[in-house]
């Protein structure tokens, strides 16, 4: 009975890694990775082409591109999901020091790329964005911090977790980014509302963040800015989101046809923050709801894979990057129909940017090993170890 509840398979001894990877492996969420790369790739053909030719490249330097960081995102997929648990914990904590530390060195060493926001190393032959980096292992560290503070004589993890939080979203407000603030803030509120956190407490951070965000609109003309625009009654047709309004308008049901679409010609981010613009007018809303589709199934079977999860640090991690995942994707496109702010975020594998994809296969990567089905022991002998 206990292995019919929780889902527990035996053992199998000596069994190779690849046959016990694809045997545990959550394959629909795999195979909706997959689908969401081959939709960004098809995207990328129709947004790219006219960012290079602008910029006197080759039709498909991006689309290229794209396709290069791709295969080194489902390569890192494919490797972080085959890891145990402890081992993915300790590639989270390191890759999260390295990360912080870049973070903390933005604003000597980073640029803006004449956006504003000092959020990126110029490599040269490309960019790196720390904050993405960041998201997978701020998940991993502050689940351990959480789960050790479950343990009987364990440390202050919830409030050590706490702290860190606001010293991230600090340094990232400082660049600006608010949208990654957010979202790591939204992260860290999912895990511990999981982790047992009362409602009251919840209410009361989420009261300071209101706060938070009426300082940074008194203080900071970036933040003011997006607001105000936000919260006009009208929209100007000739910023970004004036031009994606309409595309998405003009799209319909079906869209207007392959290659048809004219807003990846007057949209600098088409192929990046507003591709989901592209995909509206060229293919209508049967392409749009396929991806929101996707994305949606991807964050409930992992949810509902880790229900069954008695592992604390497994359930809060997991939990933490799928609703990262769901909720990057939700605040893209809901900034595209106007629902939110502008926040410079990427759809995650849709979205043209090497630090966005790699970074989202590792995160992926780490929700797979967490979602994979293993043996569960009996609930009697758990309870035991918990000294309950």
């Amino acid at each position: 009975m206990t292995e019919m509840v929780y889902g527990s398979i035996p053992a199998r001894a000596g069994e190779p890694v690849l046959p016990r990877w694809w045997r545990t492996i959550d394959k629909w969420s795999l195979s909706g990775v997959m689908v969401l790369f081959g939709i960004g790739l098809l995207l990328g053909l129709a947004a790219s082409v006219p960012l290079a030719e602008k910029n006197g490249l080759d039709p498909f330097y991006y689309v290229t591109r794209q396709g290069f960081f791709g295969v080194m995102a489902l390569a890192a997929m494919m490797f972080t999901s085959m890891m145990s648990p402890d081992l993915v914990r300790r590639l989270g904590v390191i890759g999260f020091l390295l990360a912080f530390v870049a973070l903390m060195l933005l604003p000597v060493f980073g640029t803006d790329f004449g956006k504003g926001a000092t959020r990126w190393y110029s490599l040269g032959f490309a960019s790196f964005q720390p904050s993405e980096f960041l998201k997978p292992g701020f998940v991993i560290i502050s689940a351990w911090l959480m789960a050790a503070a479950q343990e009987i004589n364990g440390p202050p993890g919830r409030l050590y977790s706490f702290v860190l939080t606001i010293v991230i979203v600090l340094f990232l407000a400082l660049q600006p980014d608010f949208g990654q603030a957010c979202l790591i803030l939204f992260a860290w509120g999912v895990m511990y509302f999981v982790a047992g956190a009362p409602i009251t407490l919840l209410t009361v951070i989420g009261g300071l963040v209101v706060a938070g965000g009426i300082f940074a609109y008194d203080v900071s003309e970036h933040f003011a800015r997006r607001i105000d625009g936000f919260l006009a009654a009208d929209i100007d047709p000739r910023t970004q989101i004036g031009y994606a309004t309409n595309a998405i308008q003009e799209g319909g049901f079906f869209g207007v046809g392959v290659g048809e679409g004219t807003v990846k010609w007057s949209l600098p981010d088409a192929h990046t923050d507003f591709i989901i613009a592209v995909a509206a007018e060229e293919y209508g809303l049967v392409l749009v709801l396929v991806i929101i589709a996707l994305y949606g199934a991807i964050t409930a079977r992992s949810l509902f894979r880790l229900m069954r999860e008695r592992d604390p640090f497994i359930r809060l991690a997991g939990t933490g990057l799928a609703c990262a995942f769901g909720v990057q994707a939700l605040i893209n496109m809901g900034v595209a129909v106007r629902l939110l702010p502008a926040k410079g975020m990427t759809l995650p594998f849709v979205s043209y940017g090497g630090s966005s994809v790699i970074a989202s296969g590792i995160a992926l990567g780490m929700l797979l090993a967490f979602t994979r089905a293993r043996p569960q022991g009996k609930i009697g002998d758990y309870l035991i170890k918990r000294g309950r």
